[in-house]
């Protein structure tokens, strides 16, 4: 009864934190006199406007109920269809080009655009990142000299350096030498940056299994890629889940960098929808809520495949 008690309590004080802490940044704007204006910022997430239509040639405007008929003088009618509101009066003589009508319309915004370009974008690097971390890490633990050196050359001259000059160099030199257009260059730096993490992660969960199952398997008969395919790396791959998973919370959130050579993701829509609104505050905390969905959607993915995983053992 008391554990239940003290655990009510603390989820109270819990509260209060965040209230305190959202009180702060509430009153702090107030001190440099900061106007909160939520509304400017909503339509650019999601976004409802009238769209106009247009006449398609000169004619004359003919409204039958709920139809609205464009008669050219040659005799030539077009329907106009999908329509909310008509700006014409029956009869009215209308030009090619004309708003004749306007239908309601709703779309994604610019944030959850970049949103999209943002998950595209993490999905495809994490794909890519899978790959090299798991030949890396291969290669990493190989009692062949040259490939052993090769991968630690890759992982040390990756992890050595920063990504914001990584994206640089795939995008100005070895984009212009490939021909590569900014959003493949961006995908390479990122999958090639995680890569290296990756392996070293895929190296260590290799090195966790005991070495008797490796020897067990090669006195079956088992070759060396049997052995890694049918029985370590199923269990390493398992283990690496919770490591796999920070990693790639951290590309997402790493992918925002790609911005610097204007990839219009989820970071770049928000600077463009600050530049517009001069709502910066708003903007940025909206821009955070959805990197946060994106991230905690993945957290309990995770979680739930770790369960599954457990629950098959």
């Amino acid at each position: 009864m008391n554990r239940k008690k003290n655990g009510f309590l603390w989820n109270i004080v819990f509260v209060l934190i965040l209230i305190s802490i959202g009180a702060f940044f509430y009153f702090s704007t107030k001190q440099i006199n900061y106007i909160w204006r939520w509304d400017r910022v909503l339509q650019f997430v999601w976004h409802t406007y009238d769209k106009e239509i247009r006449a398609p040639f000169d004619g004359t405007a003919e409204i039958d109920g709920e139809k609205l008929i464009i008669v050219a003088d040659d005799g030539e009618k077009e329907l106009i269809k999908g329509f909310t509101k008509i700006t014409v009066s029956n009869g009215d003589l209308v030009f090619e080009g004309d708003v004749v009508a306007k239908k309601r319309v709703s779309e994604p915004g610019p944030l959850l655009m970049g949103l999209y370009v943002t998950l595209k974008l993490s999905i495809i690097s994490i794909f890519f990142a899978i790959i090299i971390g798991i030949i890396t890490g291969l290669m990493r633990i190989s009692e062949n000299p040259a490939l052993k050196k090769l991968a630690i050359t890759y992982i040390e001259l990756i992890r050595g350096t920063p990504l914001l000059v990584q994206i640089f160099i795939f995008y100005f030199f070895i984009g212009t030498v490939l021909q590569l257009n900014r959003f493949t260059a961006g995908v390479a730096a990122l999958a090639v940056f995680a890569g290296a993490y990756v392996a070293e992660i895929v190296r260590a969960g290799i090195q966790s299994i005991h070495r008797g199952q490796t020897e067990a398997a090669r006195s079956l008969g088992m070759n060396y890629f049997q052995t890694m395919r049918y029985i370590i790396l199923p269990q390493a791959l398992k283990r690496t889940i919770p490591p796999m998973a920070g990693q790639f919370i951290s590309l997402i959130k790493d992918s925002s960098l790609v911005s610097v050579i204007s990839i219009t993701d989820l970071t770049k829509a928000g600077r463009e929808v600050v530049t517009s609104t001069f709502q910066p505050f708003e903007v940025w905390f909206t821009v955070a809520a959805l990197y946060l969905i994106l991230t905690t959607t993945l957290s309990f993915l995770t979680q739930l495949l770790e369960r599954r995983l457990a629950e098959s053992d």
